[in-house]
């Protein structure tokens, strides 16, 4: 499976976060959260759903399933202009992203699996600093091998990259 590699513009999202890890993942609970409260927010962009993980640096250099990062349950709006009451806005920048059309449970690791150990490691990029984030659109199904997603993995050019 390869992926297309997009150049991301900025993103406007509003939504809610939490502290987590994979070893205690609460991504069901923050959905749970954020769903029933999806037709508060105005002016959005589409129907679509954004899922977001803001990782420490190094996180997949070192990477250990204990290790704390943000996840958020978002959608894209056109403006801050109404932010509903305990939500929080975030930019999301500008950038080039790796992006996987996946068909499959989202239960399933396998995926990320292929794009860390296999993809990524033969590709002429590596991981960058930024958000990683799945668009969860219509046909998007929770834990449903029917589903699909796209998944969005910030990326940069090897020869181009710091030592981060």
């Amino acid at each position: 499976m390869n992926p297309r590699i997009e150049e991301l513009e900025e993103k406007m999202l509003i939504g809610l976060n939490i502290k987590m890890t994979l070893s205690n993942n609460k991504t069901g609970q923050l959905w749970v959260q954020f769903a029933p409260r999806i037709k508060e927010i105005q002016n959005r962009t589409s129907e679509d759903k954004i899922s977001m993980q803001i990782y420490p640096p190094l996180y997949y250099k070192q990477f250990n399933p204990n290790t704390e990062f943000e996840k958020w349950a978002t959608v894209e709006v056109k403006d801050f202009g109404n932010i509903p009451n305990g939500m929080k806005s975030f930019i999301l920048e500008k950038g080039s992203y790796a992006v996987f059309d996946y068909k499959g449970s989202s239960a399933d690791s396998s995926i990320f699996e292929y794009i860390f150990s296999k993809w990524l490691p033969n590709s002429n990029y590596e991981v960058d600093d930024r958000p990683h984030f799945e668009v969860l659109g219509s046909n998007y199904k929770n834990n449903d091998p029917d589903s699909e997603e796209e998944i969005w993995i910030p990326i940069r050019e090897k020869n181009k990259a710091s030592n981060v």
